[in-house]
């Protein structure tokens, strides 16, 4: 049998990603370089420790660079560079730099003038859209929303007529608040699908629609548990109102009740009512 003998590697960033959950969901090049570099930059040293030692890399040099310390950690990996080491970065799941530390660190290594190597793996955006069966050819990757409802729904508001799928992170203590203003911004025939603790062992991914969403997270304290990605299915064509009848009806709600408004609304514009009211609504639900 051939025995590799460990790697030579040039001196550069090497950003790999690791699992998500599954320990097994790494590539035998991530697993390389890993083995190889002379330092790992890692988000938590701990956990890191716990996946190199399930794969038999015991004697790694550790660095811990995270969102508290990403600049001034980013200064000694460039010094570890200048002086022909190799160091790989890493994050606690996923791929490095997305909704996770390492842009300010890949920015200050390119300044720098040294090579930036992507190591491709596992994603938790791109794996729950896979088993999805949201078909839109596109898709937004928004990543974590505002903690807060108002700010979560002003944000959510400038989504509303993308027809991309939109991709969101969302952690379990904020997904009940979260699905709330979801349903409130996009309305209850959208469809959403929760998918949750993927790849780990209590892995779940529930398609339904966002008015039903609110029943099922309550109906199991389960579906509640664990991290998030949530998949919102984009808008569908329509024609929409007229950009003025729009600024009309926004201008009306910031000095009139809702109804008032519309009705206002409605003999300024000749628009349908139906039509004004279910917006009107939209864009209170985002004020509140």
């Amino acid at each position: 049998m051939h025995i590799k003998t460990k790697q030579q590697l040039e001196c550069a960033l090497y950003v790999v990603a690791t699992p998500i959950g599954n320990l097994s969901d790494i590539t035998l090049r991530a697993l390389e370089v890993l083995g190889a570099a002379d330092v790992i930059a890692a988000e938590d040293t701990r956990n890191s420790k716990h996946l190199l030692q399930h794969h038999g890399i015991s004697e790694a040099r550790l660095l811990a660079l995270h969102q508290h310390n990403e600049r001034g950690a980013a200064e000694k990996v460039i010094a570890l560079l200048q002086q022909g080491q190799s160091v790989a970065l890493v994050t606690d799941a996923g791929t490095p730099a997305v909704s996770d530390p390492g842009a300010v660190l890949v920015a200050a290594v390119r300044v720098a003038g040294f090579r930036v190597i992507p190591i491709p793996g596992a994603s938790a955006a791109v794996t729950a859209l896979s088993a999805s069966g949201l078909a839109a050819p596109h898709f937004l990757f928004y990543g974590f929303l505002p903690n807060k409802s108002g700010a979560r729904r002003t944000a959510l508001q400038a989504l509303t007529e993308h027809p991309y799928t939109l991709v969101f992170y969302e952690a379990p203590h904020r997904i009940l608040e979260c699905t709330e203003d979801l349903l409130a911004v996009f309305g209850a025939e959208r469809e959403i699908v929760f998918a949750r603790e993927i790849t780990k062992l209590f892995e779940s991914i529930h398609r339904c629609k966002l008015g039903e969403a609110m029943e099922w997270l309550h109906n199991d304290a389960n579906n509640q548990r664990g991290e998030f990605v949530l998949l919102i299915s984009g808008a569908l064509p329509h024609e929409g109102l007229d950009a003025e009848v729009e600024r009309t009806l926004h201008v009306l709600l910031e000095q009139l009740p809702l109804k008032q408004a519309v009705q206002l609304a409605v003999k300024i514009t000749g628009a349908g009512k139906n039509e004004l009211y279910q917006r009107a609504l939209l864009l209170k639900s985002v004020v509140e």
